[in-house]
């Protein structure tokens, strides 16, 4: 029987031109399972056959865990103390082995053991032939449509399948069985089953992508597109850069009467695309991003990573476009948060701003109105920039003298350590299990006791913008928090249930 296990595995692996150790570890796995079927618990069975002489013999084996961890598989793991007394020296991930009786091939179904083996060598058919597909570095995988499977689309390139999702899709893109198809290749993930390799064509990547077949300057290193933000199907923003100072970026990209921007525009089902010249001062890069739109005047704010720019009542439909699409490309394209206003909304928002710091250094400075004023005027805009600037530059405003300076200087930092040690007395108030949420760093708990935010209910009853406003984080970031410190609702209300 032996030897003709080993014919057997010589002619499979001849007729099926795959590696002899893959048949063997085939017909391992055939003879484990059926030693499996024997044990009335999930049991983890090993089987070694000897590739000389085709004896094999099997072990049931226990996966070593911390004793701290309890077993999760008590069928297929032992407790560390306990594989200790039996292997001293053993470690956590390692396995204790008991040799048990082996089952002999001949009363393993033939069926079964086939299917084992037919199934392993397909597996190994199917990774050969994605890894040499994968081997070619291609990025976009080129392909026709083969079926449907449950919304996505099976894309066929030779013998390679690649799964194009729902949500990968060009909207209202109607691609039918046999349809040409090009996707960018996102990942490939072998735990699925048939095809493996996760397309899309909606991502910014599949854009950049195409533009560099398109434009040989780019692959030749003269150009190099920095980033990219697309409404598929619709219309997208790439930002480019020339790295020759004789190659004009937007003019190369979009080629002669358009002919390659057209193609990009054609593969992605008329996707209108606005090229921008990138820029490493942001506020230009910004303008640049608004395009069409012409900006009047724009303020950066670096801590709250913002811009507010001021736009003429003409040119404001033009600047957030419709439905909001070309600030949003703008902003994904910088990644900066551009907020979008006409002069007398700019106006207003400046004397509000102006009208806040005057107060609080009238407050905090014990100061009257004028001295507020020539801070703010002098650029002031916070009171540790008027405890900890430097001398020299407070000096040199004309309007105070040293000893106001001196005076100015002293009050802003007991003001500032009165504020900190209310701020902690606050962060003290915080209720245990807002401090033990998922996701919240010990700023952002400072941040929500400054606005009375102490327990997981006072979180989980603000809105997105409000909590926006308290931390400065971004829309997704807040509605994932609200959502986490509501969890404990749902989990109440279905105990109460049961």
């Amino acid at each position: 029987m032996n030897r003709e296990l080993l014919m057997l595995v010589e002619a499979i692996s001849r007729e099926k031109n795959v590696e002899r150790d893959l048949v063997f570890g085939a017909v391992e796995a055939a003879l484990a399972q059926a030693t499996k079927k024997l044990y009335e618990g999930d049991v983890d069975i090993r089987v070694a056959i000897d590739r000389d002489t085709g004896n094999y013999e099997t072990f049931r084996r226990w996966h070593v865990v911390p004793d701290e961890a309890g077993l999760q598989l008590p069928d297929q793991e032992i407790l560390l103390f306990e594989a200790k007394e039996q292997i001293p020296d053993i470690e956590v991930d390692e396995y204790i082995e008991e040799a048990v009786d082996s089952v002999p091939i001949g009363r393993i179904g033939a069926m079964a053991a086939k299917q084992v083996i037919l199934q392993k060598i397909r597996d190994a058919e199917r990774e050969m032939l994605l890894n040499d597909f994968m081997s070619r570095g291609d990025k976009i995988f080129v392909g026709t449509v083969k079926r449907m499977d449950k919304g996505d689309i099976i894309v066929e390139s030779g013998r390679v399948e690649g799964r194009l999702r729902r949500g990968e899709m060009i909207p209202k893109e109607n691609l039918r069985t046999g349809d040409r198809v090009r996707a960018m290749i996102m990942e490939v993930d072998l735990t699925l089953r048939g095809a493996p390799i996760i397309l899309s064509r909606s991502a910014p990547e599949f854009m950049i992508e195409l533009f560099r077949q398109e434009v040989p300057e780019i692959e030749q290193g003269l150009l190099e597109i920095k980033s990219c933000a697309r409404d598929a199907g619709s219309r997208a923003k790439i930002a480019v850069l020339s790295h020759d100072k004789r190659v004009d970026p937007i003019g190369t990209c979009v080629g002669v009467r358009g002919t390659r921007v057209n193609a990009v525009t054609n593969e992605l089902a008329g996707e209108r695309v606005d090229i921008v010249l990138w820029s490493e001062d942001p506020a230009q890069f910004v303008i640049g991003a608004l395009a069409p739109a012409n900006v009047q005047s724009i303020v950066v704010d670096e801590e709250k990573h913002a811009m507010d720019v001021v736009v003429d009542e003409e040119n404001l439909a033009i600047a957030i476009g419709r439905g909001g699409q070309n600030v949003r490309l703008a902003s994904d394209l910088t990644g900066w948060k551009i907020n979008i206003m006409d002069a007398a909304e700019s106006a207003q928002k400046q004397a509000d701003e102006t009208g806040s710091l005057r107060k609080l250094f009238m407050e905090k400075l014990d100061v009257d109105e004028e001295i507020a004023d020539i801070l703010i005027v002098e650029g002031f805009t916070s009171l540790e920039e008027v405890a900890y600037v430097p001398l020299q530059e407070m000096l040199e405003i004309e309007s105070f003298d040293e000893d106001t300076v001196n005076e100015l200087r002293a009050r802003a930092k007991d003001a500032l350590l009165t504020m900190e040690i209310a701020r902690e007395e606050s962060v003290e108030e915080v209720s245990q299990d807002l401090r033990d949420l998922e996701g919240l760093t010990p700023e952002l708990i400072a941040k929500l006791a400054e606005s009375n935010v102490h327990t997981l209910d006072d979180l989980a009853d603000l809105a997105v913008d409000e909590l926006t406003d308290i931390t400065g984080q971004s829309a997704d970031e807040a509605k994932a928090l609200i959502m986490k410190a509501r969890e404990h609702w749902f989990t109440n209300d279905a105990a109460s249930q049961e």
